[in-house]
């Protein structure tokens, strides 16, 4: 009888040790460790991307792109700013000369210059991000474009000497320069709205490669030697170094390097269509262009999608690789660029 309530007891016992072991309350190490998980999950998921270099932000990003037009005469250079922006077109204004027109979403530089005037066709590109549009001086059409309210806009003509301000090391019109500061006041004194960021780009995932054959640089020219415009690939950064006349392309204020991840060649059709030289370029019709990323080439085309300049291969859009895009919009593919 002793044995038996002792084997009773023993299984009692035991059950009890078996529903306590159930119902117990996970170390303080267990619950860190999962919440920790479920934390990490969280961020990741919370996380966003700016819209025209596909990098990524905590944040989501709102705020309005904003152009300026960038003086690349000789007497303009090192240029200020340049290294902040998200994307730069540069494109022929007369003579022989290139501009650039630089866009910033997800960097806001301290100042921007030399700017200079306004060309019709950069005016269009400005409009397709839906972006603010900042220069000082404008072509006639130009002017008119932009009087009619096309887009928002700055003009150095109303703001010379308090919004724009002039350098004293450089002669006009190589010296003007505004800083981002003065840009957000003067959205603020012209009741623009500095909210609403641009359609994005497609961008390159983790895991995806991009296409082409190996290419490590290119060289367009423009015109003169001054104006030639060459891209090295860094394989160490996986970046292009940008060379204007064989002087590598930096900061003036800071003396960084102006350092790339796509650069987007682009053919469309130039007129001339006065005395004086200027142009009417066609950005909307498409056509052939040539991508460099990562140290490989690839012929494309490009479209104009709802007024983005847009790459394209088959039907598809082509992802970029995150980062910083330049597009060189050129007359002639076969007699300017070189491999």
């Amino acid at each position: 009888m002793k044995k038996r309530v002792n084997w009773l007891l023993f299984i009692v016992a035991l059950f009890l040790l078996m529903s306590c072991s159930k119902n117990e309350v996970p170390s303080s190490k267990q619950t860190d460790t999962k919440d920790l998980e479920k934390t990490e999950t969280k961020e990741e998921e919370s996380k966003y991307t700016y819209p025209l270099t596909g990098l990524p932000t905590d944040k989501k990003p709102e705020n309005r792109a904003v152009t300026v037009m960038v003086n690349n005469h000789p007497e303009g250079r090192p240029q200020s700013g340049l290294t902040k922006a998200d994307l730069v077109f540069e494109i022929l204004a007369e003579g022989g000369v290139t501009r650039f027109l630089a866009v910033f979403q997800s960097e806001k530089p301290e100042i921007i210059g030399p700017v200079r005037s306004a060309r019709p066709y950069y005016v269009e590109v400005a409009k397709g991000l839906d972006a603010l549009y900042v220069h000082h001086g404008w072509s006639e059409k130009a002017q008119k474009m932009l009087e009619s309210g096309y887009v928002d806009s700055l003009n150095g003509l109303f703001y010379d000497g308090t919004l724009f301000e002039r350098s004293s090391k450089r002669k006009a019109p190589h010296n003007s320069y505004i800083t981002y500061d003065h840009i957000e006041e003067g959205a603020e004194e012209e009741n623009f709205s500095m909210v609403g960021a641009p359609e994005p780009y497609v961008f390159l995932k983790e895991d995806e490669e991009v296409g082409g054959s190996e290419q490590s640089s290119a060289t367009i020219s423009y015109s003169t030697k001054t104006f030639e415009v060459r891209y090295e690939y860094d394989p160490a950064s996986s970046t292009y170094k940008r060379f204007s006349a064989d002087v590598q392309t930096v900061d003036n204020e800071t003396g960084d390097p102006v350092l790339l991840n796509n650069i987007f060649i682009v053919e469309a059709n130039h007129r001339t269509i006065d005395s004086y030289g200027l142009l009417d370029i066609d950005l909307t019709s498409g056509g052939r262009a040539f991508l460099l990323q990562k140290g490989k080439l690839q012929e494309i085309q490009w479209e104009n999608k709802d007024g983005r300049i847009v790459p394209y291969l088959n039907g598809k859009e082509v992802p970029l690789v995150p980062g910083k895009t330049w597009i060189n919009i050129v007359p002639d593919i076969d007699k300017m660029v070189q491999f």
